[in-house]
């Protein structure tokens, strides 16, 4: 079964046109391949091109405003299923759902992308939006 990897573009369409004022939060699942797979034949692990992903993507992210907002270490699967693990998982935060639009307008994001294609085998990405925190689990 093919995993997810990137978003339609109805669903990006919805996702611009929800750009209400204030802070965005994206959720990142990733699955990374054991091998990445380059159109161009090029050789890597899927770590390794995450990485290169990450290095190219962080001055974008930062100039736009965004920053990483929690990152955690996969341990166990409570609920879900069995087997299922992830290798990434971070909190993405920028401060307006059009920062994150604005990413893909930029050369050097598109060209991070590159990597981070040929490095997920799987992932979710998933918008929230930022509520205060509380010592209730239903806010």
């Amino acid at each position: 079964m093919a995993g997810h990897t990137s978003f339609n573009r109805s669903v990006f369409e919805a996702f611009r046109a929800d750009d209400r004022p204030g802070p965005v939060h994206m959720l990142n699942l990733v699955r990374l391949r054991l091998q990445a797979v380059y159109k161009d034949g090029r050789t890597a692990t899927g770590l390794e091109a995450y990485r290169t992903y990450g290095w190219l993507s962080a001055p974008v992210l930062a100039r736009l405003g965004g920053r990483i907002a929690w990152r955690g270490g996969f341990e166990l699967n409570l609920v879900g299923p069995a087997g299922a693990s992830w290798d990434i998982a971070f909190i993405a935060e920028y401060p307006s759902p059009a920062a994150f639009v604005g990413m893909f307008a930029d050369p050097r994001y598109r060209e991070a992308m590159v990597h981070r294609q040929a490095a997920v085998a799987d992932s979710r990405l998933i918008r929230f939006r930022a509520l205060p925190a509380g010592a209730g689990f239903a806010g």
